[in-house]
């Protein structure tokens, strides 16, 4: 049965990481489509973040990673940065991209730090805060605040070898009762941390740990807040007068039972929020929650030599002692292995996954063999230039026509339609030519007609995002609907793109693959990679900061390399796809004099980060086998110079989506070409071969 109605997370908190957790373990989701959006791609631990402060801790340890989490439970990740809500229009406004339409929302967006001094680095959100921590600081570090984050933050700095103090608006600590601002006084003593008390507002301070509110853009809302922006729920944690829409963890708080925002509560509220979320989407009686009355807080005192840490709960306090930071360890272990193992269970036995993206071409031999057979292509597979000349214009301008699409690389319909559309178009920048116009073939999975027309409308913005600051128009198209391809929505199955290109070379400026001329150098005009990053990510084994960085790099456009190409003499060019570096390589040789030769530098050719380190272990996109057949040219027309090892041989072969140019430039002016690319903003470009005869 398909899906008739979009749940919309919104938000990587404690509260949504652990319903995705609880989806993914028993594969029980509501009966709706469900995106997560979150301006990460991992989540932070937020009990894991004073040790990794302190140094005790590495960033992976305290990190979830919600791309992974969302496949395992069947949802579809959005990475993108909100910046409003209409409850009454039911959309969320997303930074740089369309709004997303709802029609029931969960809130777990965390908080921000009250900053009265806006010079202060506020300790929350959290990534900005770790990457100042990461820089070298000289002198005292004055902390704002006098509540549990702060003590724990001044405490895990000074394990750092800094040197800091608190500044406190009032006479003494905020930590919840008298007991424990006393032994609070008594760890920050201990490690030599001064306490200033009675500071204004508005003094001198370099961090703000001052308390936290919900973000504006939620004050800013019209819905119902307590005075520090959070959103006033019932037990059941629906927003007051909401009933199509949740809220927990830090941008929440039940009326009825005010508890001060900590992770505590976005971790026990989980269970009640999974039961209702499913509950309100299938019609059915709703829970409610009753938090406890304290709070249970354990807090290390950042020492990384003989760790310490003190329990607070209500009036009591105790420690500090070795045992109860072995608790606090064992309690945030357990929770993190919780995520980690889940990952271990959604392998699929090792089975190798078929990859998607450019990755799912049809292999060289069968396309080859059906070229023949019908007249269409040479001896080599894609021997065809990367776009046809259909026209010459009166101006003696060329017209040129490519097609190219594939299976949704990812499962965010706008992203994979913004990767498709950069893939296609590179066919015409290879070519020297600039895009004009593009017709495109949608199919989408079977689902409610309304989620259909979400789907087809962020596909069509994608598009858009590409076209528009090109100048380039989209013409038309047609829609398609596949067929049994619900099962889970966020492998991007029955989703899947094909885009017709069109665009115009000026007189005189049309890059066939060749021919290639000795003195050629060839410049590769970004790193390579995707095939076995998207291959590991599939089970787990890529880090969340590759995948970002793969597809940070993916979404640059290079229209603008066709100018600086043309300036430096480029004589011949393609873009790296499918059939990876060495197979669109030869398909240059195969358009060149057979006397013509290549030294590649391997080392030379610049990898994604963890590109090297999953080839070496053994990973290969479900392509790759394929594409070895074009390591005979190893033997034949391509000479590597110095050693290269197993990982670097299986990097030429690895398939690309949104690959680089490929660019043959007379030797003159390949410096001044490699200079112009870097200054462009392609700075990881290099010059990997050179061409003989």
């Amino acid at each position: 049965m398909a899906a008739e109605a979009r749940l919309v997370l919104a938000g990587g908190g404690h509260s949504h990481a652990l319903v995705l957790r609880m989806w993914a373990m028993d594969r029980q989701r509501p009966a709706a489509w469900i995106t997560l959006v979150s301006r990460h791609s991992t989540a932070l631990y937020s009990g894991m973040v004073p040790g990794l402060v302190a140094g005790l801790y590495e960033p992976a340890a305290c990190a979830i990673d919600l791309r992974r989490l969302c496949l395992l439970a069947g949802v579809t990740f959005v990475q993108a940065e909100i910046t409003a809500i209409d409850p009454e229009g039911r959309e969320l406004a997303l930074a740089g991209r369309p709004n997303l339409r709802w029609d029931w929302l969960s809130l777990d967006v965390g908080a921000e730090t009250g900053v009265a001094n806006h010079a202060a680095m506020a300790v929350k959100p959290l990534e900005p805060f770790l990457l100042w921590c990461s820089q070298p600081k000289s002198g005292s570090v004055r902390i704002q605040g006098g509540g549990a984050a702060a003590v724990e933050v001044a405490l895990a700095l000074r394990a750092r070898g800094q040197q800091p103090r608190l500044q406190l608006r009032g006479s003494q600590l905020n930590l919840g009762s008298k007991a424990a601002n006393k032994l609070g006084e008594q760890l920050l003593e201990s490690a030599g941390i001064a306490i200033e008390a009675n500071c204004p507002d508005d003094a001198a301070a370099d961090l703000a740990c001052t308390g936290s509110r919900a973000p504006r853009w939620l004050t800013a809302s019209g819905l119902a807040c307590n005075s520090e922006g959070r959103l006033l729920t019932e037990a059941s944690l629906q927003v007051w007068r909401q009933p199509r829409l949740f809220a927990s963890g830090d941008c929440g708080v039940i009326a009825s039972r005010p508890r001060p925002a900590s992770g505590v509560w976005a971790v026990r509220c989980a269970q009640t929020l999974v039961h209702n979320l499913k509950a309100v989407v299938a019609g059915r009686e709703l829970r409610t929650w009753r938090p406890q009355r304290w709070a249970l807080q354990l807090l290390g005192d950042g020492s990384n030599t003989r760790p310490q840490a003190v329990a607070f709960w209500g009036p009591w306090a105790l420690g500090p002692s070795p045992l109860l930071w072995r608790w606090k360890q064992t309690v945030d272990r357990r929770f993190m292995a919780g995520f980690s193992e889940l990952k271990a269970m959604g392998l699929d036995g090792g089975a190798a996954m078929a990859c998607r993206g450019c990755a799912a071409k049809l292999a060289a031999s069968p396309l080859q063999d059906a070229l023949t057979r019908n007249g269409l292509g040479g001896g080599t597979p894609g021997s065809a230039e990367d776009a046809a000349v259909i026209a010459q214009a009166g101006d003696g301008s060329l017209l040129l026509q490519s097609v190219d699409g594939f299976p949704a690389l990812v499962a965010d319909a706008w992203l994979n339609a913004r990767l498709t559309t950069l893939h296609a178009c590179s066919d015409l920048w290879a070519s020297g030519a600039q895009v004009e116009s593009l017709q495109a073939v949608v199919t989408l999975p079977e689902l409610a007609t309304a989620l259909q027309a979400d789907l087809l409308s962020d596909t069509l913005a994608g598009i858009q995002s590409v076209l528009q600051p090109l100048g380039a128009r989209l013409i038309g198209g047609h829609s398609l609907e596949a067929r049994d391809s619900q099962s889970n929505p966020a492998n991007p199955a029955g989703l899947s793109l094909v885009l017709s290109v069109n665009g115009r070379a000026p007189a005189g400026r049309h890059w066939g693959k060749g021919p290639l001329r000795s003195g050629d150098g060839l410049l590769l005009c970004r790193p390579i990679g995707t095939g076995v990053l998207f291959a590991a990510a599939m089970t787990g084994a890529a880090q969340p900061q590759w995948i970002d960085a793969a597809l940070a790099q993916m979404q640059q456009c290079q229209a603008s390399l066709v100018e600086l190409l043309s300036r430096r003499g480029c004589r011949a060019c393609t873009d790296v796809t499918g059939f990876g570096l060495l197979g669109h390589l030869g398909e240059m040789l195969a358009a060149s004099p057979e006397n013509c030769h290549v030294t590649l530098a391997a080392a030379a050719i610049p990898a994604l980060p963890g590109a090297l380190p999953l080839l070496s272990a053994g990973w290969a996109s479900s392509l790759a086998p394929s594409n070895a057949s074009a390591l005979a040219l190893l033997e034949e027309r391509i000479q590597l110079q110095g050693q290269t090892d197993a990982a670097h041989q299986a990097l030429l072969i690895d398939p690309q989506t949104c690959g680089p140019l490929l660019a043959a430039i007379p030797g003159d002016q390949l410096a001044a070409a490699l200079s112009d690319l870097q200054q462009a903003g392609f700075g990881e470009a290099a010059v990997i071969g050179r061409v003989h005869t």
